[in-house]
């Protein structure tokens, strides 16, 4: 089996941000680097190149095998900022209705610009997330 690219390491998060080339999407990042830390009650640290996570827990898979993981991040990609917070919370699914422009994909919540969205809600979707993710370990089953 091949080594997990995406792992947590010592990269800055600040330079990290400070690299992104459009600077509404690099505005976006700083603001949600902020939710994140409020929400979680810890620093962003990156994940790979290009992805800031909040958190770790190890998730076993139905095979056994286990990774070590965030609990929560996001990435301030070209197209978007991909929010790492979709997940099974019994709250979700009203939070998300409220949030805005957005669309899903597996895991994800993708958003074009902070501006199109209702931020109170987006602070509130990541306090949800964390708190649900922090104590799940087995993916597709919690605790």
């Amino acid at each position: 089996m091949s080594e997990l690219k995406t792992k947590a390491n010592d990269a800055s998060v600040e330079e990290f941000i400070d690299s992104v080339a459009d600077e509404g999407r690099r505005g976006d990042a700083r603001a949600v680097l902020a939710m994140f830390e409020r929400a979680s009650g810890e620093k962003g640290r990156m994940w790979g190149t290009a992805i800031i996570g909040f958190g770790e827990r190890v998730l076993t898979y139905p095979n056994g095998r286990t990774l070590d993981w965030m609990v929560t991040g996001f990435s301030p990609r070209k197209a978007n900022t991909t929010l790492y917070t979709l997940c099974d919370s019994p709250d979700q699914p009203a939070l998300l209705e409220k949030l805005g422009r957005h669309t899903t994909g597996k895991g994800c919540i993708y958003i074009k610009k902070l501006s199109d969205i209702d931020e109170k809600i987006l602070a509130a979707v990541i306090k949800d997330a964390y708190k649900f993710l922090k104590k799940t370990t087995a993916v597709g089953k919690n605790k």
